[in-house]
């Protein structure tokens, strides 16, 4: 069993008060043994960050302390000669151990940064994927990482509130597509929707059933899982998948 969970963000008035609330959040999350939490995506008042060891100090220190994997949002990032929206992942040693760019840029953002062009699986204490945002409509992304190994997905997201319907929508198909469980997290405010959620697997009588999880305002949500429970059709989906061309 792992003990997994989302943060839920509001609105800042600077990236030191939010990483000072955000912290505490953190902690009370380690206080219960949480194993990986992860945030949204593009959180802070200001979301340029280049030297993520710095920032997230805090952070890496919280993660040792309580042994704890964080992944603490998506941000733009200059590298060599453009930036990226790259999602960091610490670990209980305190180390960023990697880190997921996002795939797809939405809109505005093509012109703004460069696309990644791989998924990477993590291993802490599970192996998991990130599905940074708009990553989610394309059910490539969830295929590749759950293909690769990941056990569960995190997706730190920004999405507003005309958007929540969909983004449930397609939270819900990759899970089920993939036989995953997938933990995806919001901000909100006066734009952005909140309703972070978390799809669980249920399976009964060989049907797999979706559960939803929703929550609303500042708020972090903690799950425990027996990941393994899916292994099995996991395989048994994708050798299905392969038997036609």
């Amino acid at each position: 069993m792992v003990k997994l969970g989302i943060i839920q963000t509001t609105s800042y008035s600077s990236n030191e008060q939010g990483i000072e609330k955000v912290s505490k959040l953190l902690n009370q999350s380690g206080g219960k043994e949480a194993d990986v939490i992860c945030l949204p995506e593009q959180w802070l008042a200001q979301n340029k960050i280049n030297d993520y060891n710095k920032v997230f100090e805090s952070f890496r220190k919280i993660a040792k302390n309580y042994s704890m994997t964080i992944i603490p949002g998506a941000f733009y990032q200059r590298e060599s000669d453009a930036f990226t929206i790259s999602s960091p992942v610490i670990d209980p040693s305190w180390e960023i151990i990697g880190k997921q760019t996002k795939i797809h840029p939405f809109s505005y953002e093509k012109r703004l940064i460069r696309a990644g062009n791989r998924t990477v699986v993590f291993k802490t204490s599970c192996k998991f994927g990130i599905i940074i945002c708009y990553d989610m409509v394309f059910a490539e992304v969830a295929r590749s990482l759950s293909m690769k190994g990941a056990d569960v997905l995190f997706s730190p997201s920004r999405i507003v509130k005309s958007g929540i319907y969909p983004w449930h929508l397609y939270v819900t198909v990759r899970a089920l597509e993939n036989r995953v469980t997938i933990l995806a997290s919001n901000m909100e405010n006066r734009k952005f929707g909140g309703k972070s959620v978390i799809i669980d697997l249920h399976e009964k009588d060989g049907i797999v059933i979706p559960k939803k999880i929703e929550m609303r305002g500042q708020a972090t949500k903690l799950v425990e899982f027996d990941l393994a429970r899916y292994k099995r059709v996991r395989k048994e989906r994708f050798a299905d998948l392969r038997k036609f061309s």
